[in-house]
């Protein structure tokens, strides 16, 4: 009972990496608050939780004034926040080719900004609570394939704001900000992506260029974020931590890492 007690906004959490650390936050004594698009799934979450630990925010934190709603109506159903969980994100596909400026700047909005803003909106009450902020980036801030452009540079610009915040915010009012940033992962989006392009029901327990020949889970995810959101991490803040098999930096890809069936 890591998080006993403690009051969680994990966004993006109706589905994949941001349901799994939900659960798991509850698991460890939390009341979550839920958000996402889709009210079905939502549902189904509270429900897995309880309504006693778990409630559900649905709207887009691209449009306007939606984040100080999210914040608000935690507040107002939970009296307190003691984490945030900037999971929520923009994804796709795009190279030099078919990125336009529009869509560039969604991107940046969703990715970046928007969890800027939650950040902002959430302090003074991070601030009483001596609470942290938890981002989610991708092993792809560092570069990233070709065709994932404006999503790699997004969660550069993502990994930097982690590390300005993490130095400021708890010099300045003892917020600690840090990220963790997971490599491949099974989430319901990529099973269904490998699915259309024709793979077998069980190509992510085959990859034998992966030290464990399988792709992460969600829910290994999870327990590696717990404990940057609860006190045992101390004074531990600014820091970006890759949550990858191997090591990401100075080892050869494989040629045929997309092309397994």
């Amino acid at each position: 009972m890591r998080l006993q007690g403690k009051v969680v906004i994990v966004t993006g959490s109706t589905t994949g990496i941001g349901k799994a650390i939900a659960k798991k936050c509850v698991s460890e004594g939390a009341k979550v608050m839920i958000h996402g698009l889709e009210k079905d799934l939502g549902d189904e979450v509270v429900r897995d939780l309880g309504e006693s630990h778990a409630s559900l925010f649905i709207r887009d934190l691209h449009e306007p004034e939606v984040v100080n709603q999210l914040i608000g109506f935690t507040i107002k159903t939970f009296g307190k926040l003691d984490a945030l969980v900037n999971n929520a994100a923009k994804q796709g596909s795009a190279n030099i080719e078919t990125t336009d400026a529009q869509l560039f700047r969604e991107f940046i909005e969703i990715n970046t900004i928007v969890p800027f803003l939650l950040i902002q909106g959430a302090l003074p009450y991070l601030k009483s609570t001596k609470g942290c902020v938890l981002n989610i980036g991708s092993v792809n801030a560092y570069a990233g394939e070709p065709n994932l452009l404006p999503y790699s540079v997004s969660k550069g610009a993502l990994m930097t704001l982690t590390r300005n915040l993490g130095d400021s915010l708890f010099r300045d009012y003892h917020v600690r900000v840090n990220q963790i940033n997971p490599g491949w992962v099974l989430t319901e989006t990529e099973m269904a992506r490998r699915k259309s392009q024709g793979f077998g029901d069980d190509w992510f327990t085959k990859l034998p260029y992966i030290p464990s020949q399988r792709i992460l889970y969600p829910e290994e995810i999870a327990n590696a974020a717990i404990y940057w959101l609860e006190d045992a991490s101390g004074p531990i803040s600014g820091q970006v931590v890759d949550l990858e098999q191997f090591p990401f930096i100075g080892r050869n890809p494989p040629k045929n890492i997309f092309t397994l069936k």
